[in-house]
């Protein structure tokens, strides 16, 4: 009986913080001077706020940034719990995407490889139905212009699938297009061709990316098909 209401008190006790409410970038800096979102300022510093209140500070070496506009709540391990998406960046390798949670790192891609190379994410969502969460991003929206998504399972990033030809940014602006969406049960990764001249519509299905054509391009065009089932 004592044994039996230790261990009940133990799983009280457990979750002194267990997910991330909010989550905001601090501290900004020039020590990175790509300026790709229009300006030469990012962010060294990750704050975040507990379900429970806790607040928790990630400051990053002086070899990295933060250069993203802001966090991304998402449930990545689908746990109940949120994680946090950024783009984190090295002064000599370039972008990442990487998760943290109130522990720290939790997982990320590779570097670019190369100073000055960034990506800008998509979204996520479990695009395949296999019951995990993919990552889609576009790595290089203004070079390689490839769409490249992850899948997050077991605490680990693994690589699925890439397309090239898609984009959803350009040099400058202070915002990152496209999305993504779930219509009828099938989620929908939203972004332009590498052209700016057609809005694009892929999907995952069996390891494979497809693409098709949503008609052409324009900003309201682009959002609508992002934030409105058709």
């Amino acid at each position: 009986m004592r044994l039996a209401a230790f261990c009940l008190a133990l799983i009280c006790a457990a979750p002194a913080f267990a997910g991330v409410k909010e989550a905001r970038f601090s501290e900004p800096t020039t020590r990175y001077a790509h300026g790709i979102l229009g300006d030469a300022i990012e962010f060294g510093t990750l704050e975040i706020v507990t379900d429970a209140g806790k607040a928790i500070t990630m400051r990053l070496p002086e070899t990295r940034v933060f250069e993203d506009l802001e966090p991304r709540l998402v449930d990545v391990d689908l746990d109940g719990d949120n994680e946090v998406v950024v783009i984190e960046s090295s002064t000599t390798q370039g972008a990442r995407l990487a998760i943290y949670d109130e522990t720290g790192l939790v997982a990320a891609t590779p570097y670019i490889g190369r100073s000055n190379r960034w990506l800008a994410p998509l979204g996520a969502a479990d695009l395949d139905g296999d019951g995990a969460i993919e990552l889609a991003y576009i790595d290089r929206p203004h070079l390689a212009k490839t769409l490249r998504i992850w899948r997050f399972e077991g605490g680990q990033l693994t690589h699925v699938a890439d397309r090239s030809g898609l984009t959803n940014h350009r040099i400058g602006e202070d915002f990152i297009s496209g999305g993504v969406i779930t219509c009828g049960g099938t989620a929908q990764i939203v972004s332009a061709d590498a052209n700016w001249s057609r809005v694009m519509i892929s999907e995952l299905k069996n390891g494979k990316i497809t693409s098709r054509d949503a008609g052409p391009f324009s900003k309201a065009n682009l959002r609508a098909r992002a934030t409105t089932c058709r």
